[in-house]
């Protein structure tokens, strides 16, 4: 399952600046992210696991799903 960047730049490298701290949150925190919105816009706060490790589980199937 490929973590790659939700929103890379395509900076190039310099030896005066390095932007590898630009590279942006992984995709799977994204979707973890939205997973979440909707779990919270559409519930009561009744989950059996805490809302942001079930967001995570979302976000991997999500991922799996990407690679078929």
């Amino acid at each position: 399952m490929k973590n790659i960047p939700a929103f890379p730049l395509d900076l190039p490298r310099t030896k005066d600046y390095d932007h590898s701290a630009q590279d942006g949150m992984t995709l799977r925190d994204y979707f973890a992210a939205k997973a979440m919105q909707s779990m919270v816009a559409c519930s009561h706060g009744n989950w059996d696991e805490p809302a942001a490790i079930q967001a995570y589980h979302i976000a991997d199937e999500m991922l799996k799903a990407r690679e078929q």
